[in-house]
């Protein structure tokens, strides 16, 4: 006999998106989806539990690619998708099983059907009732975000004891991840963010050695030269425009910027141009862009290294937790202008966490 359907309420992007994104811009709605999958399907399907805010999803919400993109745009009328914790209902996939705890690619709504195909971006999750590392980290500290700090400090770009790192957009998901490891390296960190509460948890909750509020900085040059008086080694680079441009003159000769991302840049239709790019010549500067989907074969040496490091408390990670679907829209969109304070992510249910 078919099972009954359930209501499913479901974040949708009403229509491709130009300039700043706005909450109307998305829209939430209910339908309605069966609890079970076809035999022979290979699909399962999850009730998601957390969904991760990130600001390369801004680029998925325009329709038009005018910086070149890495992953498709998402289809109006349909409820975008993102990094998400679930747990699965259903399945007819040999690879997880009713109850499983899975993160990867789902909907942003309460229930996913997860496809064949789809469901080569889950794994597992080997979470016990008793762990003293919250599930939602997941979204983050144990997902992409983790992923991108320890890839790009560690695998890429390697710092040495008394080297001098800076790191822009610090206090978000990544970059408060970037100045522990560098820490724990023994460098000399510097962090920048855009409110004194930003600045503030950079200081006195994430060990940064300094920071400050680059909104307060008439010359983001001198105020590198202040912090960085013996230049910069090793840059992390989120934000891109006048910051980068400012960095390019304060770089030691054979500096490293990792990019990351460059979230001053996703809402124009037209990027900032830089125009200090001789200094990648004259400093012999390597520059280097990644993404972290490349490096995902290195997770469990990332877990081997991180769990340890969070029960010994040895790493500190701050969560801006929304509460429910309907507040899903509102954060995200203030990715983007800097409402967050920490990882950004959407509890949708605790059920049997």
């Amino acid at each position: 006999m078919d099972m009954e359907e359930v209501s499913n309420k479901q974040v949708i992007l009403k229509h491709y998106v130009t300039g700043s994104p706005k909450d109307s811009d998305l829209e939430i709605r209910t339908t309605s989806v069966k609890l079970e999958v076809p035999q022979g399907s290979g699909a399962v399907v999850v009730k998601n539990l957390y969904l991760s805010c990130d600001p390369y999803m801004r680029g998925r919400m325009s329709m038009t690619k005018p910086h070149g993109t890495y992953i498709d745009s998402f289809t109006p009328g349909k409820p975008i998708v993102g990094i998400g914790v679930a747990k699965v209902v259903d399945s007819d996939n040999p690879n997880f099983k009713k109850g499983d705890l899975v993160a990867g690619m789902t909907g942003w709504e309460e229930y996913t059907i997860i496809t064949a195909t789809q469901s080569q971006s889950l794994f597992k999750i080997q979470h016990k009732e008793d762990d003293d590392v919250p599930l939602s980290y997941y979204t983050g500290l144990l997902g992409p975000a983790g992923m991108t700090a320890y890839v790009g400090l560690y695998e890429l770009c390697s710092p040495k004891k008394g080297d001098s790192v800076f790191v822009s957009a610090a206090s978000g998901a990544v970059g408060q991840l970037v100045g522990q490891f560098a820490k724990l390296f023994g460098c000399y960190v510097v962090g920048s963010a855009g409110t004194k509460q930003k600045v503030d948890l950079l200081k006195n909750k994430f060990g940064f050695d300094e920071a400050f509020n680059y909104k307060e900085e008439q010359d983001l040059d001198a105020a590198l030269k202040r912090y960085f008086p013996k230049g910069i080694d090793l840059y992390f680079e989120n934000v891109g425009g006048k910051m980068l441009d400012a960095v390019l003159l304060n770089m030691n000769l054979k500096g490293c910027i990792i990019v990351c991302g460059m979230i001053s840049q996703y809402n124009l239709e037209k990027h900032e141009g830089v125009h200090n790019l001789f200094c990648l010549i004259s400093k012999q500067i390597r520059m280097e862009g990644f993404l972290v989907s490349d490096y995902y074969h290195l997770y469990p040496k990332y877990l081997e290294m991180m769990l340890p490091l969070i029960k010994e408390g040895k790493v500190t990670y701050v969560e801006d937790v929304a509460e429910g679907l309907e507040a899903a829209p509102a954060a995200l969109i203030g990715l983007f202008s800097g409402h967050n304070v920490g990882k950004q992510l959407v509890a949708i249910s605790h059920d049997n966490i």
